[in-house]
């Protein structure tokens, strides 16, 4: 045998202990990668995922931990959602979360067959197509409904009984989100028929349209407002509140975040509840589960918010019954 001089045993040997590392880091597993798709802006991201990442933990699930993520803004621009969706396509995340936008499911839905997608919207989730029925959703996505549509009823009723004198209802809508605004059309124009209100229709897409709406609303002497669910809406929601009080219109909203920010009322579902809820069911994907054998699930909490200081401001006085049937009261 050909006889190995000392200085080549000692550098044979310390190239295998160095490559020994690298073997053992090679074998250990990744973490799986959560993709979050949202058409809002990254600006909110702390206060806006911290619901969906406690969802997963109470799945096992904590971010830099045992699970990282990429995380896809929109920034209000609906017509980016296709390119962002695509991306997380490929970078091979084992699940799309969409925690509260219909526009961003319809994309991650559009994007890919195969990698799965936990949603949550505010429509039919059956109707958009996102899946085959509630109970068996078929396909590669499952979530949870918001049911802010069949809610709008209710909304009305409420703001009715808040501003008892109002007939004419300003709807404020977002035509950029096409499947969103026929949506708040049909079922707001068939509630206010039911109940003897007259509305009409506003459209903003922008900053600027939304002070030209406002404009708009009070020149046609309409008593009260009716914003529809949008997450652009939601990002100008201070912009909203200072235009309703400058014009002294009183206005609904359907989550919290307006009437925390000075709007007069809000009434729909727990959002923070149910990106949650999106969280868990990521989670238990990640576990293994399948999209086909998790039901898409209905809103699991509801909440009804009055800002009586804002009531104050405006001139109105808050029925006892209502303020009984508050969830809270922002004083």
């Amino acid at each position: 045998m050909p006889r190995i001089k000392r200085r080549e045993f000692i550098t044979l040997l310390g190239g295998a202990a160095a490559a020994l590392p690298l073997a053992a880091r090679a074998q250990q597993p990744t973490m799986p990668l959560v993709g979050v798709l949202d058409s809002g802006s990254a600006d909110k991201n702390e206060q806006y995922l911290a619901p969906f990442w406690q969802g997963l933990s109470e799945a096992g699930y904590v971010e830099g931990q045992n699970v990282a993520a990429e995380y896809r803004w929109a920034d209000g621009r609906y017509d980016r959602l296709p390119g962002l969706a695509a991306d997380l396509v490929r970078r091979q995340v084992n699940v799309i979360a969409v925690p509260s936008s219909t526009p961003a499911a319809l994309a991650a839905k559009a994007a890919t067959s195969a990698i799965p997608i936990v949603f949550g919207v505010g429509d039919d989730p059956v109707k958009l197509g996102l899946v085959a029925s509630l109970a068996r959703p078929g396909g590669n996505a499952t979530g949870i409904n918001f049911f802010i549509g069949e809610l709008v009823a209710k909304r009305l009723e409420l703001l009715r009984e808040l501003v008892p004198g109002a007939a004419r209802i300003a709807v404020l809508v977002n035509p950029t989100d096409a499947i969103r605004t026929e949506t708040v059309v049909r079922d707001v124009g068939a509630a206010a028929r039911d109940i003897g209100l007259q509305v009409n229709f506003f459209n903003a897409s922008t900053i600027r349209e939304i002070d030209v709406a406002f404009a708009a609303l009070v020149h046609e002497r309409s008593n009260a407002l009716f914003v529809s669910p949008d997450s652009f809406f939601n990002r100008r929601r201070i912009q909203l509140a200072i235009l309703a009080a400058g014009y002294a219109v009183p206005a609904a909203y359907g989550v919290r975040d307006y009437a925390e920010a000075g709007g007069l009322i809000s009434y729909g579902t727990s959002l923070a509840d149910s990106r949650r809820q999106v969280g868990v069911y990521a989670g238990r994907i990640l576990r293994g589960a399948k999209p086909i054998d998790l039901p898409a699930m209905p809103p699991t909490k509801f909440e009804l918010v009055i800002n009586l200081s804002t009531a104050k401001a405006l001139g109105l006085e808050v029925p006892p019954s209502l303020l009984a049937r508050a969830d809270e009261v922002i004083e």
